[in-house]
């Protein structure tokens, strides 16, 4: 089921509280989002700076801007889905041409830092100017300004939702506390103050087990374990939690990486997966900014996130 469906569906069966008042469109049983973080060198170079004279590390990011996202855009043609990219604006001007036939075949373009950069410790000063280099960065290079928002490595400090509420941003894709969209209360600084439910984001939630990089990264002394899963196991794990959310009426956003998930076999094995979406009943396969579109149309009472209070020692 592609499209926006009409409003007016019946609240979701699972997922307890945090559901509370959600509804799907009229038909709709669930949703999924396929989404794609175009991370590129920027992946690694921003936790390893010594990485920028290794070549085959660099070989194995590029891979994505320079082949992979070209396999995967095939894919998606061929399955007639429009799908979400998460592009840092540094690779944007890197890669100018890979995120041009992103552009040009109809997928989504959302906002994903400048340089792929972590946010823990960082000023809320230093976010703000991130943001808006790679807002900079999108625009000259694609003429796109994103209305949507995932942070790199899915950090996002407590700081960064007024951020980015104060720019403009209808959706952020980067927490995991729900398995339905839901209105994330961006407290003081965004235009309205904590709880007041004056300025929100659409929070469309992710989980670890829904990403690539676990599965397949591996780069020696940087990253993964040298166990690489084989397309096959990441077949079965993502269709298990994609049909298990759809019998209870959530939302499945899959996060790949063009340099991972780009690669033949497991190209392949993504557009099983995509064509097993398409074929289940009820399930509205749409990019990110159509679901936030919807989760708008409905009257949700914010979430603010509850501040954490250390125990005091002793």
């Amino acid at each position: 089921m592609s499209g926006t469906p009409a409003a007016g569906g019946a609240p979701v069966p699972g997922a307890g509280p945090s559901a509370r008042g959600f509804r799907w469109p009229e038909g709709v049983r669930a949703a999924a989002c396929f989404t794609f973080d175009l991370d590129a060198e920027s992946g690694i170079l921003f936790e390893h700076p010594e990485a920028a004279g290794w070549l085959d590390v660099l070989s194995h990011q590029a891979y994505g801007p320079r082949t992979g996202v070209y396999r995967l855009l095939g894919v998606l043609a061929r399955q007639d889905v429009r799908a979400t990219f998460f592009v840092p604006g540094w690779v944007a001007e890197r890669w100018p041409d890979a995120v041009r036939a992103i552009r040009d075949d109809g997928h989504e373009i959302g906002h994903h830092g400048y340089f792929h950069e972590g946010s823990r410790g960082v000023t809320a000063p230093e976010l703000e100017r991130r943001l808006l280099r790679g807002f900079e960065a999108l625009d000259a290079v694609a003429g796109v300004r994103p209305i949507g928002y995932r942070a790199p490595m899915w950090e996002l400090s407590a700081e960064m939702p007024a951020i980015l509420a104060r720019h403009g941003f209808r959706y952020e894709s980067s927490l995991m506390d729900s398995d339905v969209p839901y209105l994330l209360d961006c407290g003081e600084g965004s235009g309205g103050s904590p709880g007041s439910g004056n300025a929100s984001l659409v929070e469309l939630p992710v989980q670890w087990a829904l990403d690539d990089w676990e599965a397949y990264a591996y780069l020696p002394g940087i990253t993964g374990s040298g166990w690489i899963a084989r397309p096959s196991e990441m077949f079965d794990r993502w269709t298990d939690e994609l049909d298990s959310l759809i019998a209870e009426g959530g939302l499945f956003v899959l996060t790949n990486h063009p340099f991972l998930s780009g690669r033949a076999s497991r190209a392949a094995a993504l557009e099983t997966l995509i064509t097993h979406a398409k074929l289940s009943q009820g399930l509205w396969v749409a990019t990110c900014s159509e679901i936030a579109t919807h989760v708008e149309t409905l009257e949700l009472q914010p979430y603010a996130p509850k501040p954490v209070e250390l125990p005091r020692s002793g």
